[in-house]
């Protein structure tokens, strides 16, 4: 299973892949984030891998000076009963991504949360805005520069 999916994606696009990992018996790929959505309907199109599910969808600060985020795709085949994870990496100078709402409609409320706890943008996503913070609030909570103890009058907290 795990040549095949590879192999597909190769085929259908040749210059995509960024490498290949598999740990544990669980395969990760890391595909170009131009890619994504193309990759991601291939996969759940594709009669043999039928990638039907689509489990998270999570947001990753590494807090390195190149490509400091990732976006991870966690995606399961209900016919074959395999894993899938795929990654692209994200810029800090450009924050935006293809939006997968359009193959698996669950990525609506993950990218909405990504969004909201990191800054990353869904191109073309049907309703990018924030699902936990005050559409007010100018930071990112899950990011590694944001203070742990918070930013102080940065949100109005009802008293005690």
């Amino acid at each position: 299973m795990k040549d095949s999916i590879v192999q597909k994606i190769t085929a259908q696009f040749p210059s995509s892949i960024v490498s290949v990992n598999e740990y544990r018996g669980e395969l990760t790929i890391l595909v170009k984030k131009q890619d994504i959505a193309k990759i991601c309907s291939m996969l759940k199109g594709d009669n043999d891998l039928c990638f039907d599910s689509m489990r998270d969808l999570c947001g990753a600060d590494y807090h390195r000076p190149d490509e400091r985020f990732e976006v991870i795709y966690n995606l399961y085949s209900l016919k074959n009963h395999f894993r899938l994870r795929l990654k692209v990496r994200v810029e800090e100078q450009d924050l935006h991504v293809p939006t997968v709402t359009g193959v698996w409609k669950t990525a609506n409320w993950h990218e909405r949360e990504t969004y909201d706890m990191f800054g990353i943008l869904f191109d073309g996503h049907p309703d990018m805005r924030r699902i936990y913070m005050p559409e007010q609030f100018e930071h990112f909570p899950l990011r590694k520069d944001f203070p742990l103890m918070g930013i102080p009058g940065s949100l109005s907290l009802p008293h005690k």
